[in-house]
């Protein structure tokens, strides 16, 4: 059963509703430590002085900022702490606007809130105003002694919050390099095979549908190195062959769609249990 990582409460104009704050996502990836080729052992840090070579012991470690090359500004820890937002267990909704004027680059990560039992009645009323509006909440609430602007939006039956990055900390398009001032128009033909391409490979959005095969073949990996078995290393893909004409990668990736997919690597997996049974069953029944 999960548990909440917050409770507080959603309070916007007078109204205010008892929530606790549960997270949304559980990242699944596959961690390794350092360690000694040799003999498996973990491998220790030392937190060393570059000026004098020497190990610094935590007591004497502080934060300091490098204002200008060679020039650091030390902080203490009391002077942050004076200037930390105050933990004022709500999460203030400051305006209402329409989900489609938030650019999903802003969101960061994402969180349940969970309405208290005695809170029920008003938390279904202001899911039920902002399904009718079609209108998400931006608020501002601390977290774990930080300040974070968020929006609240209502996903069936329960209010979400998604932690949002600030204006300021978005990369603008025009610092980058290579951005054409203006797109060249497309050929007729090229603009109606790209249009049937897209087409082709559209379908509705099931999240179940992808999987991490990375991350797949890594536990697999790991799985049969524990169990001892040798591993050969499988040759490197083949490079496929550069298509310099537009026309002609179009005709060929329209080609490719209609080819039937190749079998995922969970699939994969089963299948190749599955094929073990068998052997393993028929040596069985001949024995």
């Amino acid at each position: 059963m999960a548990r909440p990582i917050w409770t507080g409460s959603i309070s916007f104009g007078m109204v205010n509703i008892p929530v606790k704050l549960f997270s949304a996502v559980s990242h699944k990836e596959v961690r390794f430590h350092m360690v000694h080729d040799a003999d498996g052992a973990r491998i220790k840090q030392k937190r060393v002085c570059s000026a004098d070579g020497k190990e610094v012991p935590w007591e004497h470690i502080a934060k300091g900022y490098e204002v200008s090359p060679g020039q650091v500004v030390v902080i203490d820890p009391e002077e942050l702490e004076r200037l930390d937002p105050k933990a004022t267990r709500s999460i203030d909704i400051e305006a209402f606007v329409n989900l489609a004027e938030i650019d999903p680059l802003f969101y960061e990560s994402s969180y349940y809130l969970v309405p208290d039992r005695q809170a029920t009645k008003a938390y279904a009323l202001l899911v039920s105003a902002m399904k009718d509006s079609q209108r998400v909440g931006i608020a501002r609430f601390v977290l774990r002694a930080k300040q974070y602007l968020a929006a609240v939006r209502p996903v069936g039956n329960v209010l979400m919050i998604s932690t949002m990055l600030y204006a300021d900390e978005i990369v603008p398009r025009s610092r980058l390099e290579g951005i054409p001032e203006k797109l060249p128009a497309p050929k007729e033909q090229e603009l109606k095979m790209a249009e049937q391409l897209v087409e082709s490979l559209s379908t509705r959005f099931e999240p179940e549908k992808y999987h991490d095969d990375y991350r797949e073949k890594v536990l697999d990996l790991i799985k049969r190195k524990a169990k001892g078995e040798r591993i050969s290393l499988p040759r490197a893909p083949r490079e496929p062959a550069k298509v310099v004409n537009l026309l002609d990668a179009l005709k060929a990736s329209l080609e490719q769609t209609r080819r039937p997919p190749k079998a995922s690597f969970p699939t994969q997996l089963r299948r190749r249990a599955r094929g073990r049974k068998s052997v393993q069953g028929g040596r069985s029944k001949s024995a």
